[in-house]
Formats: C-alpha cells, structure tokens, sequence
C-alpha cells in the first residue's frame, strides 16, 4: 500500500515537472523571421505565396521605393512643397512729355495767387504808385526775393509807361515775358545721366528729412527707367528707420534693383561705395544715391554727406548732386540750400509739392540764390508726378 502511494506521487512529481517544461517552451517560442505575428490587415502588402498568403505574411523583401523623396531635414518640405509665388508685375512709367503736359495743367488749376494778382493789377484803370506798391507786395509774399521783386517792377514800369497800353492781352504778354526771363530759360536744365565709357553716372540725391528726398529718389528712378535707362538704387540714408525699406520698394515696382545695409545705423559712406561698385560690375547707366538727411550721432550731416561724396569718388565721379526742397518752406528752403551748396557743390534743384500751397516766386529766390537751376518739380503724391521743369511752360501755368 504504501508502495502504491510512493508511487502514485513519483508520477504527480513528474508530470508537474513535465508540465512546467511545456509551458515554459510555449511562452519562449519566438515568432519565426518574415511573419506577421497577428492576422494579415486588408492593406497590408501580401508579398509571400501559398499557406502565408492566406492569413500570415512573409517579409520576403523590403518595400519597394516610391517617387516621394523624404529630405533628411524636414524644415524645408513646406517649402520645397509649396509652389513659388508669382513675381509681381512691373509698372511701367508715365512718358516723360505726358507728365509735363498734366502737371502744367495741374499748376494751372491751383490756387495760385501771384499771376492772377498782377494780372489784375496791372489791367487797373488807373496804375499809380499805390498799384506799384501792391504789385511790388504780391511778389514779394509770392517769395520771389527782394532783388528779383525790384528788377521785375522796374521793368513793368517801363514798358508801361511806354505802351501806355491797359489791354489784358498786351498787359498779358508784358508779364508774361519779364517772368521769363526772371526763371531764365538759358540755364542748362538737362540731367547728367549718361553712361560714362566704362563707369555708370552717379547722382547724389541730398535734403533735409521731411522734404520727400527718398521718395523723390524713387520717383527720379521711374522717370529714368522711362527713359530706357538701366539703374541701381543706393540706400545710403542708413539713419532713418524703414528708409532703406522704402527705396526698395519704389526700385521693385519698375526692376530696379537697391544696395542697402541690412544694420541700422550703418556706414552711409560705405553703402554709397557698394552701390557704386554694384552699379559699375552690372554696367548699369545709372546709380542714385539717396543721402541721409538726419544723424542719429555726433557726426555733422554736411561732414557725412561731404564724406560719402569723397568715398564714391574713390571709384566714379559724381555727375550731379540734387537738392530736394519743399516749396512750401519758402525762405527756410533757401536757408538750406545755402548750407548744403557750401558742402556738397549742387548741380540741380527739385522742388516738390509745388502747388496751388507753394510761392511760385521760390524757383526764382532759389536759382538766384544759389546760381543753379531748377531741374525737376512734383506737384502731387503720384508715383509719376515727378517732371523735368521747363521755364516757359512754369510761367504760362502760373498766369493761366
């Protein structure tokens, strides 16, 4: 009996011990290399054949290469993914003689009070030296300066005094004529913008802030691309925020390209020496400085714009120097002229906002002033009304 039960637990024993074995080799047993371990999803590529096809699969190669090429650094795949904006239509710039022909028209629709004045006065029934006087006043508020105002009311008087004459036409033609000759058509008005043999010309565009130099920058920019000239813009007004920004964006609207520094603050000298030589290696025709018209720094103004000056002549000569004044400063306009010529020797004058709220008698103060003429004149905010100024049709729109 006791045999039995030693027995009957040997085989307990051994059969525990089986047991364990069997149930360990199951837990272990890996899933054999290339199967699914899990039932075949619908999507999954069935690459193997017989008893694999039908639930497991078979990795029996690798998937095959498609047409999408992942670039190892990801930053740039919207990018690269994105189609690329469109370049933006350039504009292409009013003629120069149609420009001439609307801002004499818009002149002569201003409210311009000193043709219509002496006008007036000259036609009086009566001129005596009250009317003299008069006359003698309306130009002097129209800021025609003292010397200019004596020399035309001497004329007047004479010939006057010799026709004897009260007709509007003749009284017209008289004034018309003496106004003339004060505005001086003999003076060269014409810009120094041709091409050298090897170099471009250079204009140095110089001005008080405030005044619309740079956008009188890009406007000179329109009228010579208009012209079928290939210019550079050079962003050397380095002092005044978004400046730089500015010019570009006038050069980008007709293809013209600009030089600028991307630091506030930067060297104007050495931006206006970039651009030049930028304008000398792409052999443009011409290369426009804009100048700073404020320092942020000890530096002078006229010691910087006499510094740039001497830097781009290191490399070209500077074929014209502009000043752009407000028209509607009067007197403070010939008070920095007169600074600026001492400096920088000015070609040429621009004068902008040259309507119905501006003196006409400052183109004559500034020329004598300065002994140059007035080149280019804007009447409005345009982007073309920027022209070349011309004598007769000035005096014409001042006494329509």
């Amino acid at each position: 009996m006791n045999e039995t039960l030693a027995i009957v637990i040997y085989v307990v024993i051994a059969l525990a011990v089986v047991g364990s074995v069997a149930a360990l080799l199951v837990r272990t047993r890996r899933t054999p290399k290339g199967m699914y371990p899990t039932t075949r999803d619908a999507n999954d590529p069935v690459t193997g054949s017989g008893a694999h096809a039908a639930g497991t699969d078979v990795l029996d190669a690798p998937p095959a290469q498609t047409d999408v090429v992942v670039p190892d650094d990801l930053r740039d795949l919207d990018a690269a993914a994105a189609p690329a904006p469109e370049a933006p239509a350039l504009e292409t710039p009013d003629p120069v003689q149609g420009r001439l022909a609307r801002l004499r028209a818009r002149l002569a629709k201003s409210n311009n009070a000193l043709g219509k004045a002496l006008l007036a006065l000259l036609a009086s029934d009566k001129i005596d030296e009250d009317v003299w006087d008069e006359i003698e006043e309306t130009l002097l508020l129209a800021d025609l300066g003292t010397e200019p105002t004596m020399e035309l009311v001497d004329a007047l008087r004479e010939r006057v005094k010799i026709s004897g004459s009260r007709d509007p036409e003749e009284v017209h033609r008289m004034l018309r004529e003496e106004l003339i000759k004060l505005v001086d058509p003999t003076m060269d008005r014409s810009l120094a913008t041709a091409r050298h043999a090897d170099k471009p010309a250079v204009v140095m565009v110089v001005g008080v802030n405030g005044v619309g130099k740079t956008t009188t920058v890009g406007k000179l920019a329109r009228v010579l691309v208009a012209e079928d000239k290939d210019v550079l813009l050079g962003a050397a007004d380095t002092f005044r925020a978004a400046a730089a920004e500015q010019l570009a964006t006038w050069g980008q609207r007709v293809g013209v390209p600009t030089v600028k520094s991307d630091v506030d603050g930067a060297d104007p000298a050495s931006v206006a020496f970039e651009a030049v030589k930028a304008g000398i290696d792409g052999e443009v025709d011409v290369v426009l400085i804009d100048t700073a018209g404020r320092l942020q720094n000890k530096v002078g103004l006229m010691d910087e714009l006499g510094k740039v000056k001497r830097v781009i002549e290191k490399q070209a000569e500077v074929d014209e120097v502009l000043l752009v004044l407000d028209a509607t400063t009067g007197q403070n306009g010939l008070m920095q002229a007169k600074v600026f010529s001492e400096v920088v020797n000015i070609t040429g004058i621009v004068l902008t906002k040259l309507d119905g709220t501006a003196k006409g008698g400052i183109v004559v103060a500034i020329q004598r002033t300065l002994g140059v003429p007035v080149k280019l004149i804007g009447l409005g905010e345009g982007a073309d009304d920027l022209a070349p100024f011309e004598a007769e049709g000035f005096v014409d729109a001042l006494l329509s």
